[in-house]
């Protein structure tokens, strides 16, 4: 979910082409404000949720907020449905997405990603007592849940051949259609889970089952996305991302959130 060298990028005006320059001490020479949009999703408790006032908030927004400060940037969020996201960055409707992405090899061959933010594990849960185990052999014949177009819908597909598969648009789906009875098992972040089932009044009854699961394809952690070849801004938050660890931002930000450390060691 190792402090980092203390050195940063500076980014200096766009000109013709609109491209981003780096040079050394960012943050000592602030460059003029720009405008940096971000690709959010807001409905992603505790990383990001849109309010009943119409306002964004939780980790990842905050690490969004955090990144474009010390770039010395304003901060624009797009929110953006799971699915149109890579797309949407592809077609220039951001610059990066910080949307708790998590830094498989197949995205990788479709986008740059950051140094990792965070990293936490998978939670198989069910109704308490269901299943003695998450085991392929346990739940064939049983319906998982998983958001779709993520590592662990590939996990799933792997390794439960025996298991009909019903895919949902978000993750919070998961447990919305576990609750109703659509499905006998969801997979998904075990801290997404926790807040969106386990810690609710309808999550009564239910548990996690098995051990926690750290996936083959894990990428890693969880990083900010960026078009292919934008290096400039990925080496300037990078950058940023080690002076907010170094300094203390991220674990203040992180406390207000989990009681874990998030980081997975990053």
């Amino acid at each position: 979910m190792s402090l980092p060298r203390r050195r940063f990028f500076t980014c200096l005006p766009a000109v013709a082409a609109g491209v981003y320059a780096a040079s050394a001490d960012v943050f000592a020479q602030p460059a003029p404000a720009r405008r940096l949009r971000v690709g959010v999703e807001g409905n992603y408790p505790p990383f990001s949720k849109l309010g009943p006032d119409g306002q964004l908030s939780g980790f990842d927004i905050d690490i969004a907020r955090a990144v474009c400060q010390r770039l010395n940037a304003q901060c624009v969020l797009v929110q953006q449905e799971w699915d149109g996201m890579m797309p949407a960055l592809r077609a220039k409707k951001f610059d990066m997405i910080v949307a708790s992405m998590t830094m498989s090899e197949e995205r990788r061959r479709v986008v740059d990603f950051s140094d990792p933010y965070y990293d936490v594990p998978s939670r198989w849960v069910a109704r308490a007592g269901a299943f003695k185990d998450a085991q392929p052999a346990t739940l064939k014949g049983r319906r998982i849940i998983v958001l779709r177009n993520t590592p662990r819908a590939q996990h799933v597909a792997r390794h439960y051949p025996g298991s009909p598969v019903l895919l949902v648009n978000k993750e919070t789906d998961i447990y919305l259609e576990l609750a109703a009875g659509r499905g006998d098992i969801g997979f998904g972040s075990s801290v997404v889970s926790s807040e969106a089932l386990l810690k609710q009044p309808q999550g009564r009854g239910f548990a996690q089952v098995g051990p926690l699961v750290r996936l083959e394809d894990g990428g890693g952690g969880v990083g900010i996305a960026f078009r292919k070849g934008d290096d400039a801004l990925r080496e300037q938050v990078n950058a940023a991302l080690k002076a907010i660890k170094a300094d203390g931002s991220y674990r203040r930000m992180a406390a207000a959130y989990f009681d874990f450390d998030i980081s997975g060691g990053n």
